[in-house]
């Protein structure tokens, strides 16, 4: 199979969707890659480090594009780049469609095969392989950038998370103690500030309990308990994800009034459409902003950030997918794996997710 990969444009994206290991793997494995000049600058993988795997350099997207069967990306496809896509091309990639209706009519309009990471499941319901290392990442991300944005020149709170000696710690609340929200308690726990997760499964709730062994505060989730306790908390980490789904809106705008002034809402599910009512994609330009004297930081790529790990991570659970893809074709490769198949979101013109259509109302 003829594999592209194009370089990420969307903004400050800095990863990319196969690094050259990965290419060296699928060259071995007979197929041809095409990688667009620059693809890998934010890896610090040269062109001639690519060409030395036996990847071929295409000048433009176009080229990418036009010459392979299937695109592996990073991040969803700008509305130039569906523009680009044609009538049963393979598009492996990270899509979040649905809080993304535009997104969804160009990949429709385009006719390609869309296979979203998110949505690929493994062993278990709550098992997503290949969003599982770009949660870590945001996980624990979360509370590194909450803290860095509640400095006090930066409009938060001035309060430092682990505290010092007579002066206490943050306290940070979780919404979800799934792979991000695990994460983030990991890292919240470990720069010493209060940490309570919430969740709604009583496994997962005794899981973290045993995990932190006191360390953090595990808690059922419960609107009636979150208005209760939200005005004790300095941060709060929005990490609840239903796949294919958008994220449930867990504070209101309403509920902002009830919170400490200056306190941060750090918003992993961005992608889904957000934890928070009034949370809306940031950039790592410009990453925060101010409602009702509440920040948020509501960065929309956040792994971008920290491309040498975040692509590595990310390759090593994509590569074994996108060598079945190669290898078999993406109908038999989907037929021999269900968990992959739970990734195909449009096909045909369709969007073919069931938690995708209903999300968009199809």
């Amino acid at each position: 199979m003829f594999i592209g990969v194009p370089k990420e444009i969307k903004p400050q994206e800095n990863r990319v969707g196969l690094n050259p290991e990965s290419v060296h793997a699928l060259v071995k494995a007979g197929h041809s890659v095409v990688v667009e000049t620059n693809a890998g600058q934010g890896i610090m993988a040269s062109d001639d480090e690519y060409r030395s795997v036996g990847a071929t350099i295409a000048k433009h997207a176009d080229a990418v594009f036009e010459s392979a069967d299937m695109i592996v990306k990073v991040k969803e496809p700008q509305p130039i780049e569906c523009q680009k896509l044609r009538e049963g091309q393979i598009l492996f990639t990270y899509l979040h469609l649905a809080p993304d209706p535009e997104q969804a009519k160009g990949l429709m309009e385009s006719g390609c095969v869309a296979i979203a990471y998110e949505t690929v499941t493994g062993e278990g319901a709550r098992d997503l392989p290949l969003l599982r290392p770009m949660s870590e990442v945001a996980g624990r991300m979360a509370p590194l950038m909450g803290a860095v944005y509640s400095a006090k020149h930066f409009g938060g709170r001035g309060q430092l998370v682990s505290g010092v000696t007579g002066a206490p710690p943050t306290n940070i609340l979780i919404l979800g103690g799934g792979v991000s929200g695990f994460a983030a308690a990991q890292m919240a726990v470990g720069m010493g500030a209060n940490v309570t997760i919430t969740d709604m499964d009583d496994d997962r709730l005794s899981f973290l309990n045993d995990h932190f062994d006191g360390k953090a505060r595990t808690a059922k989730a419960s609107e009636y308990d979150l208005v209760k306790e939200l005005p004790h908390f300095d941060m709060v980490v929005g990490a609840v994800l239903i796949p294919g789904a958008s994220a449930p809106q867990l504070i209101s705008r309403a509920m902002l009034k009830i919170m400490k002034p200056s306190a941060m809402l750090v918003d992993i599910a961005i992608d889904q459409g957000g934890c928070f009512e009034t949370s809306r994609p940031t950039t790592h330009n410009d990453p925060v902003y101010e409602v009702d004297g509440i920040q948020h930081y509501c960065v929309a790529n956040m792994p971008g950030a920290y491309p040498l790990t975040s692509t590595a991570a990310l390759n090593n659970a994509t590569l074994p997918y996108v060598l079945a893809i190669a290898d078999k074709g993406w109908e038999r490769a989907l037929s021999d794996d269900f968990g992959l198949s739970q990734g195909l979101n449009v096909k045909n013109g369709k969007i073919v997710h069931a938690a995708v259509k209903s999300a968009l109302n199809l």
